[in-house]
């Protein structure tokens, strides 16, 4: 279960300090996927980075499984079962498909392991195990390969910013099902995705609007979602919920 207690994030800037975040407080039990989502600029991404340990908190508290993991490095939350997949995933000059997904399982799995990892997120194992992870690879295909690392972790906890980005109609119906597959699997543990993607959302446990930097809504996507619906994306609903227009990181 992770734990989010009045987390708050604060930046300078020439005109003064920034609010990007404010009190955040949330709990998200195992056994869920949650969708986090509201107008670009909201702090949806900045709470994930924190969630993952790319940011550290101005103020507040993450508690995992009941232990505070606030001041742990990236590194050591991954080690606990905490993964997440970026927005724009890195490239890696000189590394195949094949030890990236070995790199991420930690430990040297088979070849046909690995070719089901790929094969789950929709591409043909036999033409991506040995391609490098490089440039030759559009921002589509590294993103599915990142979804494949992540499903080659196998860990408790996973962290999804906007994995519809750059995949086609097609690829975009597998990932649901990758979701609902994972969902099935992974009995004891969460996922959580940041997305204004209607069909994400309508199979999400739970849906978390974040706007100005604080929760707007917060239910079961029954109660919420329908609130949702009826405008050209969710971002646009969510813009409803804003008073002004600071943009936020």
């Amino acid at each position: 279960m992770l734990e989010l207690q009045n987390i708050c994030y604060r930046v300078s800037t020439p005109e003064g300090e920034l609010d990007i975040l404010r009190d955040i407080s949330i709990t998200i039990p195992d056994q869920r996927l949650m969708v986090f989502t509201g107008p670009n600029g909201g702090g949806k991404t900045t709470l994930a980075k924190i969630i993952m340990g790319l940011v550290q908190p101005t103020s507040g508290r993450i508690l995992y499984n009941g232990r505070d993991v606030t001041p742990l490095s990236i590194t050591e939350r991954a080690r606990l079962g905490i993964s997440f997949a970026f927005q724009q995933p890195v490239r890696f000059k000189g590394i195949q498909v094949l030890d990236l997904l070995r790199m991420a399982a930690g430990r040297r799995i088979a070849i046909s392991d690995a070719c089901e990892y790929l094969s789950e997120v929709g591409l043909c194992a036999n033409e991506y195990i040995s391609r490098e992870v490089n440039s030759s690879l559009s921002g589509g295909e590294l993103k599915r390969i990142e979804i494949a690392t992540v499903l080659a972790r196998g860990t408790k906890l996973s962290i999804f910013d906007e994995p519809e980005a750059g995949i086609d109609l097609w690829s975009f119906q597998n990932l649901i099902q990758v979701f609902e597959r994972m969902q099935e699997k992974n009995r004891d543990g969460s996922i959580l995705v940041i997305s204004h993607q209607e069909r994400i959302m309508n199979i999400a446990d739970e849906i978390i609007v974040i706007s100005e930097g604080q929760i707007a809504q917060h239910g079961r996507r029954e109660e919420i979602l329908p609130g949702l619906l009826g405008t050209a994306s969710a971002a646009d609903i969510c813009g409803a919920f804003c008073q002004g227009g600071t943009k936020r990181c």
